[in-house]
């Protein structure tokens, strides 16, 4: 009899054994299927642009050497060429006013980033902020050149603002934070400051970095969210924000001379729709708005001046990444992605309403023509609450067969049609895959993402349970071929539905999830606990909750076939999450497959870690809901 427990250590350089894919010699079918999982795996994509401050070039990030890394592209299209380079990613860039390039690299995938400015050749390199193991969080440039960023440094709990001045080469703290909040915004003296006071609760102020004197901007009753930028001025701040509404909405706030701060002005909102986020052009005549709807993104031009507003052509893939103005405002650059499509750059002419395709993520070996998009469904949960998720079916697929349900993470995430090699792994194995959004989804408006909070959590999980049934009952799902998995919170929602619902799931799938809230609480990052007792529960004054809620309480019941993959230097999720189940269900006889990658924090960024995560998945999925079936 095979040992219950089968752990492996995963470095790079262990790629090629790959243990576990093949009992025997694969067969040729096989083979071609290993290979095609791996290209997905490997493919590249491009996010982050930015256009210099001529306009002349455009930053972005690309994984296509493996690992994502600042590169710069004409724009008016043309050969890229590399700005950064090394084992560990590079992310967040920016364009200083001087025409240099700041992001960060976090060695070994965790937090403790370091904030380097370097020349648009990769040379002459300075660090602006290498504090060690302090937690260290991107900004931005202000006109003058100054960059604002966030550190833990002073406090483990607290991530204060700091500004890093051009003139002296040397970063200082901006103010004492009273809890984790930064800049989002910094014009002169003044800095657009934000707080979170709990997860799904935001407050904005105007601040006075001489005086220390702050105006609250987003005054409200229970939670809202709110996001924003300085207008022309430091007395006109715009605004996406919920306040004392359910959908998010673009509006704007006007500070007096007397320094009262105005209710906040409507300027654009959408039944059915959420703003998601918002551009200014640099002349502030005008706005792009980018919309939420039911998972895709729709863009619009509004008009400051007048508040006219005209709606843009769609885009060329389901979702908008994210996005720049050009400084003369007759471009936007947009990253867009989709179900089929991996992300790459398009340049949008907002006169015309043409876009031109400016990269070209390799995908060598696979046909993007032969990959599935997802249908979006409705149906109701155990107590009449209209959920939706979106459906991959494989062609093909002979009804009902293997489905895989897979939660995303936050819980405060969304499902939308994004390209998942992990999905489209699946799909080519012939196991359908369905994505819900569960009550505490965004997306949905304010009121459904708060259902799930603290002992809401209970009607969350029995969420897990009705999806399941429905996907029975639909005559989709065969009910002993179905599975479950998940990233993060996905994770949690892997372990509850394997511990609460244990006769429902022939194969599970944790990826870096929390199983003991109790463990995760006294070990994950202290800001990340401190903001959190709203969404799980107070640890001080909830612990019966707490416990209530945790999967590891109830190990016991589990006999469900699982894998487990974590990353060692994950401190959002803490590796203890992961070594709890492999230790108790190892006792058990359980069979639990675990694989921890030593180089990755919390998710994998590394091309062979990708490759090896969705590999081992693919294969353990298979052997357990397609075995011995012909579908």
């Amino acid at each position: 009899m095979a040992t219950p427990v089968r752990f492996a250590l995963v470095g790079s350089l262990l790629l090629a054994a790959l243990p576990g894919l093949a009992k025997d010699t694969p067969s040729a079918a096989d083979a071609e299927l290993e290979a095609r999982i791996t290209a997905m795996a490997r493919m590249a994509s491009a996010t982050g642009p930015q256009y210099s401050p001529d306009g002349q070039w455009i930053a972005f990030h690309t994984n296509i050497s493996g690992v994502s890394q600042v590169w710069l592209l004409p724009a008016e299209g043309g050969y890229p060429r590399a700005v950064s380079a090394g084992p560990d990613a590079a992310n967040g860039v920016r364009w200083s006013p001087d025409g240099r390039l700041a992001y960060a690299v976090s060695p070994g995938g965790g937090y403790n980033a370091r904030l380097l400015l370097t020349t648009t050749k990769g040379t002459d390199t300075i660090a602006m902020d290498d504090d060690g193991e302090a937690n260290t969080f991107l900004g931005d440039f202000a006109d003058d050149g100054r960059y604002h960023f966030r550190s833990n440094v002073r406090s483990p709990s607290i991530t204060d603002p700091w500004i890093w001045d051009p003139k002296t080469g040397k970063a200082t703290m901006a103010f004492e934070a009273d809890g984790f909040g930064g800049i989002a915004d910094l014009k002169g003296e003044h800095a657009l400051e934000w707080k979170l006071v709990t997860r799904g609760d935001v407050n904005a102020y105007r601040r006075d970095l001489r005086t220390g004197e702050r105006i609250l901007l987003t005054a409200h009753e229970g939670t809202a969210s709110a996001f924003g930028q300085f207008g022309a001025d430091t007395n006109t701040v715009y605004l996406g924000h919920n306040l004392d509404r359910d959908n998010m909405v673009f509006g704007r706030v006007d500070i007096g001379a007397d320094g009262t701060a105005s209710a906040p002005v409507t300027l654009a909102e959408r039944d059915g729709a959420e703003l998601e986020d918002f551009l200014l052009s640099k002349d502030f005549s005008f706005a792009l708005l980018v919309w939420n709807v039911a998972g895709r993104n729709e863009i619009e031009r509004i008009s400051l001046p007048d508040g006219k507003r005209s709606a843009l052509p769609a885009a060329p893939a389901e979702l908008v990444y994210s996005a720049d103005i050009a400084p003369n405002g007759r471009h936007a650059v947009l990253s867009l992605a989709g179900s089929t499509t991996p992300a790459d750059l398009w340049q949008l002419d907002l006169a015309s309403g043409d876009y031109t395709r400016l990269t070209w993520s390799p995908h060598p070996g696979v046909d993007l023509a032969t990959l599935v998009k997802p249908e979006l469904r409705t149906y109701e949960s155990f107590d009449g609450l209209e959920l939706s998720g979106w459906l991959y079916l494989p062609r093909d697929f002979k009804a009902p067969g293997p489905v895989v349900l897979s939660f995303h993470g936050g819980p405060e995430g969304q499902e939308v049609p994004a390209f998942r090699s992990d999905y489209q792994a699946l799909l080519a194995s012939g196991i359908a895959v369905f994505a819900p959004n569960i009550r505490g989804s965004s997306g949905f408006g304010k009121a459904f993402m708060t259902l799930d909070n603290q002992a809401g959590r209970f009607d969350a999980n029995k969420d897990i349970k009705a999806t399941a049934d429905w996907l029975v009952r639909e005559g989709i799902g065969a009910k002993d071929r179905l599975g479950i998995m998940g990233g993060s919170y996905g994770g949690y929602a892997t372990m509850v539905g394997v511990t609460e619902y244990p006769e429902t799931f022939a194969a599970a799938v944790n990826l870096f999830g929390m199983v003991n809230f109790e463990t995760f609480f006294a070990q994950s990052e202290p800001w990340m606990a401190a903001i959190s007792t709203n969404e799980y529960g107070d640890p001080k004054t909830q612990a019966k909750l707490l416990r209530d809620l945790s999967p590891i309480h109830k190990l016991d019941r589990v006999t469900t076939p699982l894998l487990v993959m974590h990353g060692a230097n994950d401190t959002n999720v803490p590796v203890v999450e992961a070594e709890q189940i492999v230790e108790v269900l190892g006792k058990r006889g359980v069979e639990v497959e675990y694989v921890l990658f030593p180089d990755e924090g919390h998710g994998w960024r590394k091309e062979a870690n990708r490759v090896r995560s969705t590999l081992e998945m693919t294969h353990f999925l298979r052997e357990h809901l397609t075995k011995n079936v012909e579908n």
